[in-house]
Formats: C-alpha cells, sequence, structure tokens
C-alpha cells in the first residue's frame, strides 16, 4: 500500500513539475489580437518589417503543408525576419545568441476563429544568455516586436 502512495505522490509531483513548466513556456509567448485574417495579418506585419528596415528571411504557411499530408489547420503563418542592427550586438555579446536569431512572429487562427499575431518574449528566449539578457539590445527587440505586431494587427 505505500508503495501505490508513494508512486501517486511521484506521478502528482510530475504533473505538477510538467504543468508549472508548460505555463511558464505560455507566460513567454506575447499574444496581440487582430481583426484581420491570417494573411491579411502578416501581409501588413511583412510591410512593417520592410519600413522599419528588416529582412524577411521566410513566410511559412503551416496550413498549407497540412493540407499536403491530409491533415487540415485552421490558418497559420510563420513569419522569419531580422535586423543586423539589432541582432549583431547580441551576438557580440553572446555568439549562442544566433540560436534565437532571426526573429519570428507567428499568426494564427484559434479554434473560436480569432485571429492572434505571437511570438516569444526575446528576454525569455535568451534568459540562459545572462549577459544577452540583461543588455540594452534585448529591450530594442521587445520595442521592435510590440511595435510591428501592433502595426499589422491594426
Amino acid at each position: 500500500m505505500k508503495r501505490n502512495s508513494d508512486m501517486r505522490h511521484l506521478l502528482l509531483a510530475t504533473i505538477f513539475t510538467i504543468g508549472g513548466a508548460l505555463s511558464a513556456m505560455a507566460d513567454d509567448i506575447i499574444k496581440v489580437e487582430t481583426n484581420k485574417s491570417v494573411s491579411e495579418a502578416l501581409d501588413a506585419l511583412e510591410a512593417a518589417v520592410g519600413n522599419a528596415g528588416a529582412t524577411v528571411f521566410a513566410r511559412i504557411d503551416h496550413a498549407a503543408g497540412a493540407e499536403k499530408v491530409g491533415t487540415p489547420i485552421p490558418p497559420n503563418q510563420v513569419l522569419i525576419f531580422g535586423n543586423p542592427k539589432l541582432g549583431t550586438p547580441a551576438m557580440q555579446i553572446d555568439p549562442r545568441a544566433g540560436l534565437f536569431l532571426p526573429l519570428k512572429v507567428q499568426a494564427y487562427e484559434d479554434a473560436n476563429g480569432q485571429v492572434w499575431l505571437a511570438y516569444e518574449d526575446p528576454k525569455e528566449t535568451m534568459d540562459e544568455l545572462d549577459e544577452v539578457e540583461n543588455s540594452p539590445v534585448i529591450e530594442k527587440m521587445r520595442g521592435a516586436l510590440a511595435k510591428l505586431t501592433a502595426a499589422a494587427a491594426q
């Protein structure tokens, strides 16, 4: 009987640990609501990125890929972009910052039909790189992402 009780406690501790980790991960994701379609929101984001002097490296249509394998999902696209003025200083501080760059923003439609722009907070993304996380460049990245997604959502 003691053995079952110990197993139950271990299982509950594991569930709470995983649940806490998943909750923390969700807090790292910043979501911006929009009344645009996924495609319109990403078009607007792409234009805002270009107007800001950044470079778009790729636009990935996850829904189109899912359709190709016969498993449709709601509209879901990702824009990958960057600006050496922001990325280079981070990599000068710690070259591993390149693992987290360029930046990316996802536009997706949720189960209720609401479209969101979402991105991971760069401060959280690079939290293992203490000198980068605490440098002024992170605040510049955060500000740029907030400004770009707000412009795209309007």
